[in-house]
This record gives structure tokens, C-alpha cells and sequence, in this order.
């Protein structure tokens, strides 16, 4: 017997194959958009991918378990609260699939969805490992308010909060403290607010230093779980449909993506994400361009700041790296949101001003400071006494609320988040006269 644990860096998201080397027989745990490296697995072990388990319908990430049903007939299995429209059986509390010396059951962990499960594996006799989906991760357990307005079953955070009191106290806490966690996510997804760096732990460890499996009343625990949690991007609701749904095949769905010609001009109005570095972008852009720089986070932040309903341009410096993006929005299904996408080389008719770091530093109250970090991140930390506070996925639709009698002084926490959001206030504000602090805000210390 083998798991083997993939990581999509992007997005923090963990899938896991799991190998019955008697039987030559792979079952998938929360599969990525991407399904080539399952195949790639299983034909390194000459084995038969025979099903596909989705913990539940992600907001994060889109799956392919469609995708790998249609190639191999893989069975799907989900809860039956899912409601899902593709096909599937019923993985619900109790059940149990076999493959050789390994049983695999069911446990129904609402809190995170109603519908979550955890999957708990058995061999020869004893039980080895939990995979959580988004229910239990290390150090953390997953958020409880992102099915007040998605999927087929809806629930309020409070209601789900106390349903995850319960699924961990009654259910994965019960677990031997050997039994291995393997969770949907590490440190970086917003599924959660306090994830640890580690990709696996165990029942005992979590038990012993999880601040959210710590002795305390349900009435605690749903103020602790329902309080601080990160924003919900733009584009969670949509993929929990998605994936109720079955996502498009991916290769086809990322070719079907138009590639434009070198130094298109997109029609007047039209949504432009530029994606090349904040110094290409500030030297000359597009009129109206948000810069999402391609990074670490880049389809987190994409699916933050442009809605599922819209549709957009994509824009990078090279052929590569427009490939890499396509396949970056297709993990989060915004593949289909794209009008084109095309190389820019040129320098465009639209630059940006540059900061005098050292003017500004002697005279702050002539300017006027947008703080775009997160409220709770303002909580810790703030920098200028009298900074507004609009956090980044807010801007598009706040940036009027920015006075613009002053220039206007973007800064967030490094300067990644910075050029996206002057970019957008520049967008939004013509008028006005933006200026990114970007990573100069290192040399300012917090109050």
C-alpha cells in the first residue's frame, strides 16, 4: 500500500493517490484541475485509476474527478448531500470500498460544508490515516462561511461551526493518536485562517497542539471558528458549482482559449489583467489595465478581484508565461472567462508615476494613504495613523470613496498587492495622481 500526496503550490491544495499494490488498483482523494499527473502515477505502477472521492465541493480549486471518470470510469463517490450532477455513488456515513487489504470508510465531518467527508483508511485490520478534505488541517480546521449562498445545500456559519464542533470532537478526535491526517490543504489557502507549513500530521499531534481541537464549550468554539476569518474571494461560490457540476475537459478547455496576436489592442472598455511585472507595467500599460502580477498567488488574487460574471483580456510578456497563466485561471475555471489572451512587448500609451520615497517620508499629510491590506492584518499592524483602509479584493468597487484632492499612496504588507491595487485605483480614479509605496514600506516601521 502507497499515498502518494500532489501539491499545487498556487493554491496550497493537496490530492492524494492511494495504491493497492496487490490489486494494481489507484483511488484519488480531491484531484486537481490538471489530471495528468494521476495518469502519469498510475502508468509508473502499472495500475488502474478505479475511483475518484471528492470530500466535498471545493471553493478553491476546480477538480477533475469528471474529467478522469470520462477517461478511465474511474466511479465517482460523494456525499449524497452534494447533490452533484455528474454521475456518481453515494459515499455516506458508514460506507466502505475495498480495494485488496485496504477498506476505505466514510465519515460524515459537516462544518466546513454540510456535505463534507472524511475518508478513513484501514489496513489489515488497523487504521492508518484520515484524509480531511477542508474539515480538519494542521493546526486549523476549515472555515464555516462559505455555503451561506453556494452549492446544493446551504447553511449558516453559526449552524456549521457547531456542526464542525461536533464532527471533530465525536468523530476525527476519536481516531488512535497514530493515525496519520492527511488534509485538502496547507499554509497559504483561504479555506482556513491559521494553517501550520507541515503537509501531514496525526490525530494525537493535532489533538495535543491544534488551537481548534482545544478543550472548550461549543459556544466557544463557534466564537473562536466564526471570528477572523479571511475574506471569501470573488470566485469561491462559482467553483463550488463548477465542481457540483463536473468541470470541462482540461486540455481542450485551456486550448479552446483565444491567442491574440503580439501588442493587441482590446476594444475600449474592455477588463485587461496584466500580468507582467510591476516595472514593465509601470513603464507603459494598457488604458484601464489591472496589473496581477504572476506570482505564487496569482489565481487566488485573479478570482479576488475579477467576478465570475465578467469576462477579460490576458496579458503577459512572453509566450511561456501566457501559457503558464492560462493554466493558472483554468485552476480556478476562469479559462472560460477569457476573451483572449496576448504577449505584450511594446510600450503601451499609459504609464504610471513613480514614488519620491524620501518626499514622502518627510511629508505624509500631503497625501492621501490607502491601506489595502486585510482588516485584520490593519488589527495587528498599522503604519500610517490616518490611512484609509480599503482591502484589496474591496477596491474596484470602494475606489470611489478615495479622496483625490492629494496624490494617492497605495501600501499593503510587501508591495505584491500594491501594484494591483494602484493599478486598479489609477483605473478607477483617471483624475487622480496614484503612486505604489510597493516594497518601500519596509522602511517605514509599524505604530
Amino acid at each position: 500500500m502507497k499515498i502518494k500526496q500532489f501539491e499545487d503550490k498556487g493554491l496550497a491544495h493537496y490530492s492524494y493517490a492511494i495504491l493497492s499494490e496487490c490489486q494494481k488498483e489507484i483511488m484519488l482523494v480531491d484531484p486537481a484541475r490538471n489530471p495528468q499527473p494521476y495518469y502519469d502515477y498510475a502508468q509508473e505502477h502499472d495500475a488502474k485509476i478505479v475511483g475518484v472521492i471528492e470530500t466535498h465541493p471545493h471553493a478553491d480549486f476546480v477538480s477533475s474527478h469528471l474529467e478522469i471518470h470520462e477517461k478511465t470510469g474511474a466511479t465517482l463517490y460523494a456525499h449524497s448531500l452534494v447533490g452533484a450532477d455528474y454521475p456518481h455513488t453515494a459515499f455516506d456515513e458508514g460506507a466502505v470500498l475495498e480495494m485488496g487489504k485496504i477498506r476505505l470508510k466514510s465519515l460524515h465531518t459537516p462544518g466546513h460544508s454540510p456535505d463534507s467527508i472524511s475518508i478513513v483508511l484501514e489496513h489489515e485490520g488497523k487504521d492508518k490515516a484520515v484524509f480531511t478534505g477542508d474539515t480538519l488541517f494542521i493546526g486549523d480546521v476549515g472555515r464555516p462561511d462559505l455555503r451561506e449562498n453556494a452549492g446544493n445545500l446551504t447553511a449558516k456559519r453559526e449552524e456549521l461551526a457547531r456542526q464542525m464542533y461536533h464532527s471533530t470532537r465525536e468523530k476525527l478526535m476519536k481516531l488512535a493518536d497514530d493515525v496519520v491526517v492527511y488534509p485538502a490543504h496547507g499554509a497559504g489557502t483561504l479555506c482556513g485562517k491559521a494553517l501550520s507549513e507541515a503537509n501531514s500530521s496525526t490525530i494525537g499531534d493535532e489533538k495535543f497542539s491544534n488551537p481548534a481541537l482545544k478543550e472548550m464549550t461549543e459556544e466557544q468554539f463557534v466564537a473562536y471558528l466564526t471570528s477572523d476569518q479571511p475574506f471569501i474571494p470573488r470566485y469561491f461560490g462559482y467553483d463550488v458549482g463548477l465542481n457540483k457540476q463536473g468541470a470541462p475537459n482540461y486540455q481542450q478547455s485551456v486550448q479552446a482559449v483565444k491567442r491574440l496576436e503580439k501588442n493587441f489592442t482590446p476594444e475600449d472598455g474592455a477588463l485587461i489583467i496584466d500580468a507582467r511585472p510591476q516595472e514593465d507595467f509601470k513603464k507603459g500599460h494598457l488604458a484601464g489595465a489591472y496589473n496581477i502580477q504572476n506570482g505564487g498567488k496569482f489565481e487566488t488574487w485573479l478570482g479576488s478581484i475579477v467576478d465570475p460574471k465578467e469576462t477579460f483580456y490576458l496579458v503577459a510578456q512572453d509566450d511561456k508565461t501566457l501559457d503558464e497563466l492560462i493554466d493558472k485561471a483554468s485552476r480556478i475555471g476562469y479559462e472560460n472567462k477569457l476573451k483572449g489572451a496576448f504577449v505584450l512587448q511594446e510600450e503601451a500609451s499609459v504609464s504610471s508615476p513613480k514614488i519620491d520615497v524620501e518626499q514622502f517620508k518627510e511629508n505624509p499629510a500631503q497625501y492621501t494613504i490607502v491601506d489595502i491590506r486585510n482588516a485584520s492584518e490593519v488589527k495587528d499592524k498599522k503604519y500610517f495613523a490616518h490611512a484609509l483602509n480599503i482591502p484589496l479584493p474591496e477596491l474596484r468597487d470602494r475606489a470611489q470613496e478615495i479622496p483625490t484632492d492629494k496624490p494617492v499612496v497605495i501600501h499593503c504588507a510587501g508591495g505584491y498587492r500594491s501594484a494591483a491595487g494602484s493599478s486598479i485605483v489609477e483605473a478607477e480614479l483617471p483624475k487622480a495622481k496614484v503612486l505604489d509605496l510597493s516594497e518601500a514600506i519596509s522602511e517605514f516601521n509599524p505604530l
